[in-house]
C-alpha cells in the first residue's frame, strides 16, 4: 500500500514540484504495464491537440484542456491535502450508506463480523459508519498503485511529454468510465476535484465489484467491503 509521501517523493524526483503550477503535469511520466500502450495514448492525445487549430474540433481541444487542469488540481491535492485514496473511499461509502437505517447498518456490521472483519464505528449512523468503513478498508486494502512503474525520464524530454499525456489520457478514460457506470459517485468526486484521480483505485474497485453497490442488497454491500479489504 502506498503512502502520500511516496507520491510526493516521486513527484519531487521527477521535478514536478519545481515547476510552475500551470505546467505541473508536464513533468509526470507513466508506464503502467505496457509502455507502448501508455505512449500510444499520449501520442493520440497530443494529436488531438492539433484540433485546437481548427474551429470544427474546438470542443475536443477545450475538453482536453479542462481534463489537464483538473488532473493538475488532483496532483496538487495529493501534495497539499492528504490521503486522496482515503478521501475517495470516504466519499464512496458515504454515497452507498447514506440512506441506510440502523437496522440495515447493524446487519452489514454483523455480516462483516461473520467473516472476521470488524468495523470500529463510534456511532451506527450512515455518516459515522461510512467514516469507519473507509478507515478500515484503507488500512486493510491491498492497494498497490503502480508508483514503481512511473518512468524516471527527466521533465522536458519528448518521450516524457508523451508519457505525461498518456497518463492524463488514462485518467480521463477512467473518469469517463466512472461517469457512465456510477454517475452519482462521479459527480461527488468531481465536486471535490478528485474524478481525475479515480484511475488510482479503479483496478481495486473493478476487482471488488464496488460499482455494483448502487444496486446491491445489504449482504451484497458487506460482500463488496470484504473483497475490498481482502
Amino acid at each position: 500500500m502506498y503512502s502520500n509521501n511516496e507520491v510526493i517523493s516521486y513527484l519531487q524526483a521527477n521535478k514536478i514540484l519545481a515547476l510552475k503550477l500551470d505546467h505541473a503535469v508536464s513533468a509526470v511520466g507513466q508506464q503502467i504495464t505496457n509502455q507502448i500502450d501508455i505512449l500510444g495514448k499520449g501520442t493520440t492525445r497530443l494529436l488531438y491537440y492539433t484540433s485546437c487549430f481548427t474551429d470544427e474540433y474546438n470542443d475536443v481541444c477545450q475538453r482536453q484542456k479542462t481534463e489537464d487542469l483538473r488532473f493538475r488540481n488532483g496532483v496538487i491535492r495529493i501534495v497539499q491535502h492528504g490521503d486522496v485514496v482515503y478521501d475517495m473511499l470516504r466519499i464512496y461509502f458515504e454515497k452507498i450508506l447514506k440512506y441506510k437505517n440502523n437496522e440495515q447498518l447493524e446487519y452489514i456490521k454483523k455480516s462483516l463480523m461473520a467473516v472476521n472483519i470488524h468495523i470500529a464505528a463510534s456511532t451506527l449512523t450512515g455518516a459515522g459508519y461510512a467514516l469507519a468503513v473507509a478507515t478500515s478498508v484503507r488500512i486493510g486494502m491491498n492497494l498497490r498503485i503502480q508508483l514503481s512503474a512511473l518512468t524516471g525520464r527527466a521533465a522536458g524530454t519528448a518521450a516524457g511529454v508523451v508519457a505525461t499525456y498518456g497518463l492524463i489520457q488514462k485518467a480521463a478514460d477512467s473518469a469517463y468510465r466512472l461517469h457512465i457506470q456510477y454517475p452519482a459517485y462521479y459527480s461527488a468526486l468531481y465536486t471535490q476535484q478528485l474524478e481525475m484521480m479515480y484511475f488510482l483505485i479503479e483496478p481495486v474497485f473493478e476487482r471488488a465489484g464496488t460499482l455494483e453497490a448502487q444496486w446491491a442488497s445489504d449482504l451484497g454491500i458487506a460482500s463488496i467491503i470484504t473483497r475490498m479489504v481482502r
